[in-house]
């Protein structure tokens, strides 16, 4: 009777998901607890091929994470270190001059993107993101800087006494194009309490998002998942991102990210399987209807996983990276990230569909072949 309970329900959901009707939370929660994966893989194909066809996007980009010192512990980073860290300890603290070597290594062209994000140093307000945004506009204006998740601004703000809408704006004026997706875990208070105490919480994650879009700056957004979090966790927090989608339009991707557990106060939790990766890029695909792009971060899944995720609703890769993130390879990801474009379009093309390189925004670009 159970079995016959469910093969009902699937048909029924499948029906409403090819009319492009929403689904509700109960009805995506039941997708997570019930649905078979092949089943999942089928409808959130197919939704996503009716947005953007056999394309699948990247880009050129490389990160610089200008520190690791950090005024929050959150359970599951290996990447921070307290304030009063050294180096012996594995602190680092770049200055810009590090950030011009390594921007140098690229000539003008070959890179569209630098992602800036790091840990919360207790020093920096947000005259410190505004001189790092000019710096790098200074010298190489080209390039789009997406940079300093909502837990960095907010505390920018605060340390400089401002609001987040002005400190925002003083960040956009001086070259900061796009917000990543950082920082925002799981918006349950109960678990984010559990695993990032004292963290920026979920309502003000959102309300600098809700700001940056206001202000006509686009942004991803991201879900730390296979922790301590629930199904029902997962779906409250991607009905949450869906109702400020709803009124901003100012998400263009969505981003699942693997709990890693090495090196970090959470490692006797044991990581989930590549299914439960599989499933959660299924769900997130038919949940989120109003998010365009379902990005596989491949230094965090890894390159074979990452392609096969372009089967379960993925269309984006992210992009080059070049061996400049060491957030996730210091908690056991990959060692030494970074992949050619000719690569990408390689492992793209070998799952079936089309590469296609795009700006920061999404918009397709003509590509060197670096």
């Amino acid at each position: 009777m159970q079995n016959e309970k469910i093969h009902k329900t699937l048909g029924f959901l499948e029906e409403k998901i090819k009319s492009g009707a929403r689904l509700e939370g109960t009805e995506g929660l039941f997708l997570y607890e019930n649905a078979p994966l092949d089943w999942l893989q089928r409808q959130a194909d197919a939704v996503r091929t009716q947005r953007h066809g056999r394309a699948a996007f990247f880009n050129r980009n490389i990160h610089f994470e200008p520190t690791n010192t950090c005024v929050y512990a959150c359970k599951f980073c290996a990447f921070y270190r307290p304030p009063k860290a050294g180096a012996a300890e594995g602190a680092w603290d770049y200055g810009f001059e590090d950030l011009r070597e390594k921007l140098s290594a690229y000539p003008t062209g070959s890179l569209t993107e630098v992602h800036i994000t790091g840990g919360v140093h207790p020093d920096r307000g947000v005259e410190y993101g505004e001189q790092l945004c000019a710096f790098v506009k200074n010298i190489r204006p080209e390039i789009h800087v997406k940079a300093f998740t909502a837990v960095e601004v907010s505390y920018f703000a605060r340390k400089s006494g401002v609001t987040v809408l002005e400190a925002l704006a003083r960040l956009q004026k001086a070259g900061l194009d796009s917000l990543p997706g950082g920082g925002a875990e799981i918006f349950d208070p109960e678990v984010r309490k559990r695993i990032a105490g004292g963290k920026a919480p979920a309502h003000t994650w959102l309300e600098v998002h809700e700001a940056a879009h206001g202000l006509g700056l686009l942004s991803n957004a991201t879900m730390l998942y296979g922790h301590v979090e629930e199904y029902r966790h997962r779906i409250d927090h991607m009905q949450r991102l869906r109702d400020l989608q709803d009124r901003t339009a100012g998400f263009k991707s969505f981003i699942p990210l693997r709990y890693r557990n090495e090196s970090n106060a959470l490692s006797h939790i044991p990581e989930v399987t590549p299914e439960e990766d599989l499933r959660n890029y299924a769900v997130a695909r038919l949940f989120l209807d109003n998010i365009p792009h379902l990005k596989a971060y491949w230094v965090m899944l890894g390159l074979e996983m990452a392609g096969w995720a372009l089967a379960y609703g993925v269309d984006d890769l992210d992009g080059t990276v070049d061996d400049t993130t060491r957030i996730y390879s210091m908690a056991g990801g990959m060692a030494h990230p970074g992949i050619s474009s000719n690569r990408l379009k390689e492992l793209i093309s070998a799952h079936g569909r089309d590469p296609v390189e795009r700006d920061s925004a999404y918009q397709p670009i003509m590509s060197n072949g670096r």
